[in-house]
């Protein structure tokens, strides 16, 4: 691993002077808020594009939906200026209606699948049909959710859909302003729910695996330009470097789909 990060830190390195060359004179600031799904390949990948420009990327997080005083949402509503928005697709098109991302500069940088975890030491329950994770929800003394874009719909469609909704609610709770593995890791609730990407970063719970197939709902992390930008130009450089090929390597290892087909090495 640290061999292809050395390699990829090269590789980085020249994509980003190509991208940089026309802003070599001068050193800017990108402000940058981003959900949790694009996080840990997003860490990888700004240092780089730091090293290779010159410019300073700012960041902030927040979940991709919700009253949270840290979410997005809340965060634009309140006046926080950014230059770039990154979460879950359909809230950013939320986020295009109330005239706080520009339209038409959405670009996809990774396709994210909903994950289960157990808190370390519990069996891993069998994931892989409709019925075992019905039998998992319902098996369970306590379950994890997210606020944002997976536990919506978890909450709102798949568990209704399945019939296990009015079973689980009272065990179940929604995670506001910390990531699921988190609330495993304290052993605060036996069963979790969040993006792969999310989840992955937590070596102290045991990572079940995907949903099955029929009952994802796959989301995009999109990047878009925030309405009032002041930097739109560098902006659109570091949306250019996170969706690049190049990029894709980091953002595959992270627990996302690269919506960019690697480069050949």
């Amino acid at each position: 691993m640290g061999n292809f990060l050395k390699g990829s830190r090269r590789a980085f390195l020249v994509a980003g002077l190509a991208l940089g060359a026309a802003v070599s004179a001068f050193a800017g600031e990108i402000r940058v808020v981003s959900s949790g799904g694009f996080t840990a390949a997003y860490n990888e990948l700004v240092p780089l594009f730091e090293a290779a420009t010159g410019h300073k990327v700012v960041t902030a997080y927040g979940a991709s939906m919700g009253n949270a005083q840290d979410s997005i949402p809340s965060r634009l509503a309140r006046g926080e200026q950014f230059d770039i928005v990154i979460l879950a697709d359909s809230a950013l098109e939320s986020l295009v209606k109330q005239g706080k991302v520009v339209p038409n500069t959405r670009v996809d940088l990774g396709r994210s699948l909903i994950g289960v975890s157990v808190r370390k030491g519990l069996p891993k329950p069998d994931i892989s049909t409709v019925e075992g994770v019905k039998k998992a929800v319902l098996d369970a003394k306590s379950i994890a959710y997210s606020a944002s874009a997976s536990g919506t719909y978890l909450s709102n469609e798949l568990f209704p859909k399945l019939g296990v909704w009015e079973q689980i609610k009272d065990k179940s709770r929604k995670i506001m302003s910390e990531r699921v593995g988190a609330v495993l890791t304290r052993g605060d609730a036996d069963l979790g729910f969040q993006q792969v990407s999310e989840l992955l970063p937590f070596k102290d719970i045991e990572f079940v695996g995907p949903l099955p197939e029929e009952l994802q709902q796959k989301v995009f992390f999109s990047a878009g330009l925030a309405v009032g930008s002041k930097e739109p130009e560098l902006a659109a450089q570091l949306v250019k470097f996170l969706a690049s090929p190049a990029a894709a390597p980091i953002v595959k290892a992270s627990g996302l789909e690269p919506v960019a087909k690697a480069q050949q090495k």
